[in-house]
């Protein structure tokens, strides 16, 4: 993302994965299970990234309160979480709309 070597084509939403979830089903039973484990391991890590909105965003307001000794104003706390996930469901909405892209066109 820096460097800009990334794009959203590199990504895949609801619609990719079930698309690719069609092609491993043709791989059998195991693969399809290693494929289960393989998305939910992926998600308990995109939900520990540290960005308002996810787990990983909540505990770095932890960790800041802990480092400051006071909490942070809870209106604040939201703007930032509402934020945050304002900008999560763009993302969401983009990534579906390039899936579908790929997909049906």
């Amino acid at each position: 993302m820096i460097t800009g070597g990334f794009s959203l084509d590199m990504l895949n939403g609801p619609v990719g994965i079930y698309t690719s979830t069609e092609q491993v089903v043709s791989y059998g039973f195991l693969t399809l299970l290693n494929w289960t484990a393989v998305l939910s391991i992926n998600l308990g890590i995109v939900n520990l990234l540290p960005l308002p909105a996810l787990d990983g965003g909540r505990l770095l307001f932890f960790l800041y309160e802990l480092i400051r000794r006071k909490p942070v104003d809870p209106k604040k706390e939201g703007i930032i979480h509402f934020v945050g996930f304002a900008l999560l469901m763009i993302l969401m909405i983009l990534v579906t709309w390039n899936d579908i892209q790929r997909a049906f066109f």
